[in-house]
Parts: structure tokens; C-alpha cells; sequence
């Protein structure tokens, strides 16, 4: 598949600009997906090298054949380690995307989108043991009403937890038609989608441990990155930018910023952007997946 029908990547313009390439340094892309990003870095390297991450086996198919790029099949949580066995330790500049491809959002067979009938799988890579259909079956009630509430957002989580242990004891789920058709049942007049959206990305970050992931990836940031180099993180529900937010801000994911005798803030990175950036009218009219996105730049002290 093409990669501009596999995913259109979201405000390409400021997310280069955030790097502030060095033609000659060395980039990571930790969520290559559909490459749109990775080509664009790669247009602005000379004797510079490219290091692609992405856990999604499908995402092989936008290699580009470049002497520059290397592509590496693993979860961005571990990119360090991955780095390491490359010899690199540390780098100019490192980007990540958090959004869900348009690729795995409409394929069926993933289960990650309402709009489509298929097995409700959501796992963005092979290597996870646990599917959307094995939460919904197996986590006990307490366990639902947290994921439901923690990571949708979702208003009667704990009424939602009930019906679907009740549910699942007569008949266990399996597809994301029939759990669609049981939420409609639950879902506030005039705002099913929205319901449906909110409890399918609950279920994708509880199947992927996308919060988890997320901070570890954050901490390894610091650690990589080459002093002044630049981190570009894109971010689109608020859970994901509230941690990214605090990392670049403070330093840590909760609590208030350290300071040292003399008042100086103590923190590893240093703000760009003020405020987020987001995402102009005319980009949004042509990709609406744009509308959600924050984009977040800092660069290493």
C-alpha cells in the first residue's frame, strides 16, 4: 500500500521545522507508520542518518530505499537499547507521532474502528498477548471501570463495567459490530460516536499499555538526546499531551518543577513553543484526523 493512502502525516511543515535539522546529524522517527515524516527528514539530510521505529509489521511496506534509513521493527519504548546495538548513543533529534495510522484505523481485521465490522483485536503489534476481546472478557469489573474512566474518559464507566460483565456471562464478545450495537444502549442522546470513540480508545491504550510506553519512551529522550538537540512530539487525545506537557515543562510526569537555590527551573528540557501548535483550517479541511493534534517542541539543555 502507498504510503500516501497508508497515512497522511499531520503539520509535516512544523514538525520539521521543530527539528531544526542538521544535514549531517542523526534523526530517529519513533512511529514510521506510513513514512510521510521519515521522507521529509531524509529530504533534509546530506551525510546525515535516519533511524525509523515502528511496532506494526505492516508499516515494512513504506521502507524507503535510502542508504540513510534504517528501519527497526520494535515498540519505542525500547528504542535505546535498539540504538545501542546500532552504536548510537546519542542524537540530534528524535520525533514522534502518537496518533493511530489511518492504515490500522481502517482495516477491518484490526478492530480498532467503528465504522467497520471486524474481530476486536487492537493490537498494534503481534507481540501483544492481550486483544480488546480478552479485556472485555476477562478484566473484572473494578478493572473495566478504571480503564473505561482512566483512558476514555467516560462519563458512566461504572454503570458500563456492570453491563458488560453482565453481558459477556450470556454471550462473550467478539466483534466490534455486536459490542458497537451493546454500547448503544449506554451511549448519552445525540453523542453515540463520540461514546463509541471514547470506549474503543480506552480499550487501544489498555491493549497496547500506550501510557506506559509513553513514558518510558520520554524518559530515554533525555538520556539520547546530544545537547540543543530537539525533541518533536505530536500528541492527540488529552491524557497523552498532559504527560508530554509535564516531561517538557518539569522534567517529571506529575508534580510540581524542581528548582535550585537560586530560583532556576531544573529541568533537562527547555520549551520551544510556548503553547502547543496546532493544526491550521486548510489542513484540517483536507486530513480531519488533524483536528485533535497538539504539537509539542523542545530542545535538550
Amino acid at each position: 500500500m502507498a504510503a500516501s493512502n497508508y497515512h497522511i502525516p499531520v503539520m509535516l511543515e512544523p514538525c520539521i521545522e521543530g527539528l531544526a535539522i542538521n544535514p549531517n546529524g542523526v534523526y530517529v522517527d519513533l512511529t514510521f507508520g506510513g513514512g510521510g515524516h521519515s521522507k521529509e527528514i531524509l529530504k533534509n539530510l546530506e551525510g546525515g542518518h535516519l533511524y525509523g521505529f515502528d511496532q506494526d509489521s505492516d508499516a515494512e511496506a513504506n521502507i524507503p530505499n535510502d542508504g540513510r534509513f534504517t528501519f527497526i521493527q520494535a515498540n519505542f519504548r525500547d528504542f535505546k537499547k535498539y540504538l545501542r546495538l546500532y552504536g548510537v548513543s546519542q542524537v540530534d533529534g528524535i520525533l514522534a507521532d502518537l496518533g493511530i495510522s489511518s492504515h490500522q484505523i481502517d482495516e477491518p481485521t484490526r478492530g480498532f474502528s467503528t465504522r467497520f465490522d471486524g474481530d476486536l483485536d487492537m493490537r498494534m503489534s503481534d507481540a501483544m498477548n492481550v486483544s480488546a476481546k480478552d479485556i472485555l472478557n476477562t478484566y473484572e469489573e473494578s478493572q473495566l471501570h478504571k480503564v473505561l474512566g482512566i483512558y476514555g474518559e467516560v462519563k458512566n464507566a461504572k454503570s458500563l463495567a456492570q453491563a458488560i460483565t453482565s453481558q459477556r456471562a450470556a454471550k462473550p464478545f467478539s466483534t466490534t459490530t455486536e459490542f458497537k450495537e451493546f454500547l448503544k444502549g449506554y451511549a448519552p442522546r445525540g453523542k453515540d460516536f463520540k461514546y463509541y470513540a471514547q470506549v474503543f480508545q480506552a480499550l487501544r491504550i489498555e491493549v497496547n499499555d500506550e501510557m506506559k510506553a509513553l513514558e518510558e519512551m520520554l524518559l530515554q529522550t533525555v538520556e539520547v538526546l546530544k545537547p540543543e538537540g530537539r525533541l518533536v512530539i505530536m500528541s492527540y487525545h488529552s491524557l497523552e499531551d498532559r504527560l508530554v506537557k509535564n516531561f517538557i515543562n518539569k522534567g517529571k510526569f506529575q508534580g510540581e518543577v524542581e528548582k535550585d537555590f537560586y530560583g532556576n527551573l531544573l529541568r533537562p528540557l527547555e520549551p520551544v513553543s510556548r503553547k502547543a501548535i496546532t493544526a491550521g483550517a486548510e489542513e484540517i479541511e483536507k486530513n480531519n484526523r488533524a483536528r485533535s493534534a497538539k504539537l509539542r517542541i523542545a530542545k535538550k539543555k
